[in-house]
């Protein structure tokens, strides 16, 4: 008990003090995220695998508390797939390298003994989506590391109650160590998780509830496992479901996760964070007392449930904007020449594909954007990619409207309707034609 508490001090205070000194650093090499208004260093999840770390290596050194047989290697195995995280963060690596990383490395943890072959396989599966999700949930401050703290609690209580103190001690840790971490990521974020952080706390979590759960009915497993892990798995549900039904390719990033989602029914960064660590919480709550049989098994329905009616309401609220007729297709050429990037939206007409007209439009070749019937040339000063409008500017061939910009102007669209989407626009020089830009501000797709 005094370890326990000794341990998560430790933890808690060496994560705060590394994720400070590690901002600088990050800033120089250049690791950090630039889709943003302002870089946000992606060194914090390299503080949380050391403190988590070097706090579980004093206890297995001094012989308080030895992580037994199968956290220690839960360990390593996750201060891999950190690593690997890591090398995301500087080289950008493929999805498809990181699942499958991920894949390796928890078929190496496994209890098969416990869980048997088949049962293990299912495990590794889970393992691997956990950890992505984990990832996934990353895409804005604070989030991924508060239903990491609630989460981390939950598995513990599950490890203690099987009297399991080495995993219960690393995950007390963990929780410890994204608490000081997220002194440094509550909203505005001066450091973020990065695929380090977030890929190494998934894969220590939901390896952690294996080993927590092994041995028991398969049936009933899912269902605990389901419910300590509910927030992110319904994460990256919603978010593979709305791109699909959107026909967007699965593994192009974009503002539809949870927070964005709840970020455009009106709340605030912060509010959304409490709102997905409650959810966390609850849901965590059920698991927990379903693990200890406090609670039967229909109690995790429940989680189910209202997960699922969560994922069905925000998938409702629009991220994407219009696509179909009159859509713009990222990259195609506008009338005129002037490239459209990001998808813009001609409304009233058909999509221009390679300087073919928009119909309900007067055709534009040559000249500025036309933006409400006024040329970008005698709008006002240029828009940043921040998101300051244009003055005087409405919306180009809306309903019942029609440029009237002059013959040879270049009819970019943009749709006003889609408030939450900035299209910047850049005054053309004498030789060069306008372009639209719409650059896409998430983090981790």
């Amino acid at each position: 008990m005094l370890y326990g508490i000794a341990a998560a001090t430790a933890s808690f205070l060496l994560a705060a003090l590394l994720a400070a000194l590690l901002r600088a650093p990050a800033l120089r090499l250049g690791l950090a995220d630039r889709r943003r208004r302002r870089p946000v260093p992606l060194l914090g999840g390299a503080a949380v695998v050391l403190a988590t770390g070097l706090v579980a290596w004093a206890g297995e050194w001094s012989g308080a508390v030895p992580l037994g047989a199968g956290a220690g290697p839960l360990l390593v195995a996750a201060t891999a797939v950190g690593a690997l995280g890591l090398a995301t963060d500087v080289w950008r690596l493929r999805r498809r390298w990181l699942l499958a990383g991920t894949a390796a490395a928890a078929a190496c943890v496994v209890p098969y003994a416990e869980t048997g072959p088949v049962a293990g396989a299912l495990a590794v599966g889970w393992i691997a989506l956990v950890t992505a999700a984990f990832r996934g949930l990353d895409h804005a401050d604070g989030v991924a590391g508060t239903v990491g703290v609630v989460t981390a609690f939950g598995v513990g209580a599950c490890a203690a109650a099987e009297l399991m103190d080495g995993p219960a001690v690393l995950l007390l840790a963990l929780a410890a160590a994204l608490t000081g971490f997220l002194l440094h990521n509550w909203h505005p974020a001066r450091i973020a998780l990065g695929a380090c952080g977030a890929l190494f706390t998934g894969f220590l979590l939901a390896g952690a509830a294996v080993f927590a759960r092994a041995g028991r009915e398969p049936g009933a497993d899912a269902g605990v496992l389901f419910a300590l892990t509910a927030v992110p798995v319904a994460d990256a549900v919603l978010v593979l479901l709305s791109r699909r039904l959107a026909g967007r390719p699965l593994t192009r990033g974009g503002p539809d996760h949870l927070a964005h989602r709840l970020r455009r029914l009106g709340l605030t960064p912060q509010g959304a964070v409490v709102v997905l660590g409650g959810a966390a919480l609850c849901a965590v709550l059920v698991g927990v007392l379903a693990h200890t049989g406090r609670v039967g098994g229909p109690a995790v329905l429940w989680v189910a449930g209202g997960a699922a009616a969560g994922v069905l309401g925000l998938s409702r609220v629009r991220v994407y904007g219009r696509r179909g007729r009159g859509a713009v297709a990222r990259g195609t050429t506008a009338a005129g020449g002037g490239t459209v990037t990001g998808g813009g939206m001609v409304t009233g007409g058909r999509a221009v594909t390679g300087g073919g007209t928009a119909t309900g439009c007067r055709t534009a070749a040559g000249g500025g954007t036309v933006t409400g019937g006024r040329t970008a040339a005698k709008a006002a000063a240029v828009a940043k990619a921040a998101a300051v409008p244009v003055p005087g500017a409405g919306p180009f061939c809306g309903a019942g409207e029609e440029s009237q910009g002059p013959r040879g102007a270049t009819g970019v669209p943009g749709d006003a309707s889609f408030r939450g989407t900035i299209f910047p626009v850049r005054q053309a020089g004498s030789a060069e034609n306008a372009q639209v830009r719409a650059p896409l501000r998430v983090r981790n797709g």
